[in-house]
């Protein structure tokens, strides 16, 4: 079953509050994702720490649900 595109950006923001969240359906079958997340919680972690930070509000959903997640972050 897909991810909807809201309910990655609802879980981001559970985690990250002051995220901003673009999301983008790259093949439109809501299983392909590109994001990109900006958040003030990034500052001062590398990029590997920041991608892991919203891996982590993923929950597990990464290779199950959400199939693909083309992710780009950076620093408010």
């Amino acid at each position: 079953m897909p991810m909807p595109a809201n309910e990655i950006t609802d879980m981001i923001k559970a985690a990250i509050p002051d995220a901003k969240i673009e999301i983008e359906d790259l093949a439109g079958d809501g299983d392909h994702y590109k994001a990109r997340v900006v958040s003030a919680a990034f500052a001062g972690l590398s990029r590997v720490r920041q991608h892991q930070m919203v891996y982590a509000a993923l929950q597990g959903k990464m290779g199950g649900e959400l199939h693909a997640l083309a992710l780009e972050t950076a620093v408010e």
